[in-house]
């Protein structure tokens, strides 16, 4: 890339000094001044190539904001210079107050424009381009939340209701963990990739893309956290660093964990649980399975239903260092799935 623009500079160089060179020949006044126009041609190139070089970092997401900056400022200028307010005064002082109004409103449209560019929110959709609210709740979504995976289940549920916002850079640094020599960063970072194809593949999920600039690595998590504080928006992330740098903005987190705790079922005495039995218990009859979130159940009279799936009387609940311990009898034949 660096490369490409070197060789569209030169050019451009080369194509200013020959522009200034065959300008002379056809003003004949200027035949003299050759050398003169010559340096001026190239002096022009190497100011633009530097204003190039100066605007480096300056995203298509900010040019849009000046454009829209520059047209709001232009219609008001205009507005008050075709007003009754300079109708009476002179042709000479109405011309520079139109012009003095052009240029402060179009400045100052530009820099409020420029300024604001986050708040900007020229939104596009990642997948398609849906209707959307002024007023639709929007989450921001890190690396952390598409690698961990669960997103698009609690997505698949419609329980989100919101637009998830998943800034550009990243999408970046999602691809440069997949692209990492380390096994596990890959897989990891794979494991992301294949996350954020199946939120596409969600018909009714509004996925938009935030067209956003970082310049330096460190700057990642203060850049979420400012872009989801200028768009109101709230955070989806599982980094706790991240998410109390968060808090203290005043950011809302949407934790992943918290939310994982809190849907778990309660364990009480006298209920029916369903639970698949893995392997044999160490008193006579008994099997053992395991909840989703970890728990282990102890059924008695279930070694016969070993590999399969049963309903089960809760009987007891001990607590444990790795987790709970629960004690159930079999309900029966019947009850056996």
């Amino acid at each position: 890339m660096k490369k490409t623009l070197l060789v569209i500079r030169i050019c451009f160089l080369v194509l200013c000094v020959l522009g200034s060179w065959l300008l002379c020949y056809t003003i004949p006044e200027w035949d003299r001044y050759r050398g003169v126009a010559i340096t001026v041609g190239a002096l022009i190139g190497v100011l633009v190539v530097l204003v190039d070089v100066l605007l480096k970092g300056f995203s298509l997401r900010g040019l849009s904001a000046i454009t829209f900056g520059l047209a709001i400022g232009a219609v008001i200028a205009w507005l008050l210079g075709t007003s009754p307010l300079l109708k009476s005064a002179d042709e000479q002082m109405i011309y520079l107050s139109q012009l003095a109004l052009f240029v402060i409103c179009s400045y100052l449209g530009a820099v409020i424009a420029l300024r604001g560019k986050d708040e900007f929110n020229l939104v596009i959709p990642y997948v398609r381009f849906v209707p959307h609210e002024v007023d639709v709740p929007l989450v921001v979504v890190d690396t952390s939340a598409l690698i961990d995976g669960r997103i698009a289940r609690i997505c698949e549920t419609q329980f989100l209701g919101a637009a998830l916002v998943i800034p550009s850079f990243v999408l970046s640094e999602l691809q440069a963990v997949a692209d990492s020599p380390d096994p596990v960063k890959q897989a990891r970072g794979r494991r992301g990739l294949e996350v954020l194809n199946e939120l596409r593949r969600i018909k009714h999920l509004d996925i938009r893309i935030h067209q956003s600039d970082v310049t330096r690595r460190q700057d990642l998590e203060a850049k979420l956290v400012f872009l989801a504080q200028s768009m109101r928006a709230k955070l989806l992330t599982t980094d706790y660093n991240l998410a109390k740098m968060a808090q203290f903005h005043g950011v809302a987190w949407l934790n992943l964990h918290a939310l994982d705790k809190a849907l778990r079922p309660e364990i009480v005495i006298g209920e029916s649980i369903e639970v698949e039995l893995a392997k044999a218990g160490k008193d006579e009859g008994q099997a053992v399975g395991y909840l989703s979130d970890g728990s282990m159940v102890v059924v008695n009279n279930g070694r016969a239903y070993l590999g399969k799936r049963v309903t089960a009387e809760i009987t007891g609940v001990l607590p444990t260092s790795g987790g709970k311990m629960i004690f159930a009898n079999l309900l029966g034949e019947a009850e056996a799935s």
